[in-house]
Formats: structure tokens, sequence, C-alpha cells
């Protein structure tokens, strides 16, 4: 399968100079990842960063105004990529199921990549998005927050989804909703699956636990879609019956 290097185009409100075109700048994105992976958001700061990467933190703060804008920076990365992953590929994929299991593979694993980006840990990413995703949105500032449009990678992202729904099934009547509850499902299985193991059927330990929930998600998905079709088909055989 082709292998791509890739730039990531993400929202200039969340940053008050670009760190994708300095080399400083992707030192911050690159460290900040796998010390919020290691050490937890809570814990994380400016100046544990600056001294990890042996600069200053007025150095850091030319480029973000605060941790919390970093962090939804690097969620918006994540959104972003995503969405470049599902595009690629999807592209030469006619058949709209196949096209939905692929979305389904994307969100769940990503390990399973063909697009690298040589200053971001990919995975160590996907791990804070699991473990910490929430954080960007649930706050008492999440209205102001979204009034710079800091989420709109994330709804395109469910817009991207909601359309290949509609593509298995142009009558499904909540595909934007769906789309956010696969992802959300995702995260929270992950998560459950690792801290809280009853609240989930599936194995925390497992060495497939990636496959095991696609094959959940799947399940879910394609049950409510056709579910839903299959509905619409009785609906109309009803009324021409009458």
């Amino acid at each position: 399968m082709s292998h791509l290097v890739v730039h990531i185009n993400t929202n200039p409100n969340l940053y008050s100079k670009d760190p994708q075109k300095t080399t400083l700048g992707r030192k911050i994105i690159k460290e900040s990842v796998l010390m919020i992976e290691e050490i937890g958001l809570e814990r994380f700061t400016f100046r544990k960063l600056a001294k990890k990467i042996e600069s200053t933190e007025s150095s850091i703060y030319r480029y973000f105004d605060n941790k919390h804008q970093l962090f939804v920076y690097l969620l918006n990365w994540y959104w972003e990529w995503m969405i470049a992953r599902i595009e690629f590929n999807t592209m030469n994929i006619d058949d709209a199921s196949r096209r939905l299991k692929i979305v389904l593979g994307v969100i769940v694993d990503s390990a399973n990549r063909n697009m690298d980006v040589e200053f971001v840990d990919e995975d160590a990413l996907f791990r804070i998005v699991v473990r910490e995703g929430t954080k960007a949105y649930h706050h008492n500032t999440v209205e102001a927050d979204n009034n710079e449009g800091y989420f709109l990678a994330y709804k395109r992202l469910c817009e991207k989804i909601a359309g290949i729904i509609l593509e298995v099934n142009g009558t499904f009547p909540y595909p934007r909703s769906f789309a956010n509850t696969l992802i959300e499902t995702t995260n929270n299985t992950l998560f459950n699956a690792k801290y809280l193991p009853r609240l989930t059927d599936l194995d925390g330990n497992s060495t497939d636990l990636t496959q095991d929930i696609k094959q959940m998600l799947e399940y879910f998905a394609f049950g409510l879609i056709e579910k839903e079709a299959q509905s619409q088909v009785n609906a109309s055989a009803i009324k021409l019956n009458n």
C-alpha cells in the first residue's frame, strides 16, 4: 500500500504562530504529545515542556496562549489526520459498505496507517485522545471555544463519516449523531477495557482488542443501518398492499 508524508492543516485560531513551520514548533508538538501521554494533562505544564526541549516557557507562549489551547490543537491535529486517512483509504472504493468498514478501521486503529508525520507519535496521540480527549470540551468555556472554531475538525470528521453512512442507507435518519456515537463508543470501549473492564464485554488484555472493537462497531453499525433500511422496505410494501 502507498505510504505518504502529509502536512496537516489546523485552525489558525488554535495558535499564535504555526508550530508546523518551524523546527522549535515541531519539537513543541512532538514532545508535548510524549509528555502528556506519559504524565497526563493535569501534570503537564509549559515549564516542564520547556525544560524537556531545552528552551524557555516564553518561547512556547509565542506559539500557544496556554496549555488548553495546545491540547485542543493536538486533538484538532488528530481529527484532521483521521479525515485525511479516511479520504486516502476510500478514494478508489465504490462500494459504500466497504467504505464504511474502512472508516471503522480508521476510527479504531491508529497503528494501521499509511501516512507519516515525522514529528508526531500518532499512537501516543491516539492514547491521549482515548484517555483525555473529552477534557477539551467538557468544561465551562466550551461555548466560547466553539465560537472560535476549536471543534470544526471534529465536526468535519463526523460529517465525513455521516456522508458514508448515507451512502450505505440514504434514508438513515440520524447519520451525524451515529457518526459521533461510533467515535465516542470506540474511545469509551478502549478506555473501559483498560481501566473499567466491567463496563465492557471485551477483554482489555486481548492482543486482538482493536479487531474485537472493529467487529463490535460493524455489528452496531450495519445492524442498525440495515435494520433501518429493511424497515423502510417493509413500510413501502405495507403501503403498496394497502
